[in-house]
């Protein structure tokens, strides 16, 4: 499926191609990732698919990846 995407504010979230975070646990709770084509990052709870998932600009996004890594957050 092609993703309808816009812009990062009318993007058809459930045309992107979702992927699993490499930190999520093994028994299928996970953070599931998917790139917006006009630029920036929706995340998702898969244990709670009806509900709507974050958008993060680029920026927003490289700054919480940064905090992750440095033990911030």
């Amino acid at each position: 499926m092609t993703p309808n995407c816009p812009s990062q504010d009318t993007c058809d979230l459930a045309t992107l191609r979702w992927r699993k975070s490499s930190a999520s646990a093994a028994e299928g709770d996970c953070v599931e990732i998917a790139d917006i084509p006009s630029g920036g990052k929706a995340i998702r709870d898969s244990k709670h698919l009806g509900t709507m998932p974050l958008r993060l600009t680029d920026a927003v996004w490289s700054a919480f990846r940064q905090a992750v890594r440095s033990g911030e957050l």
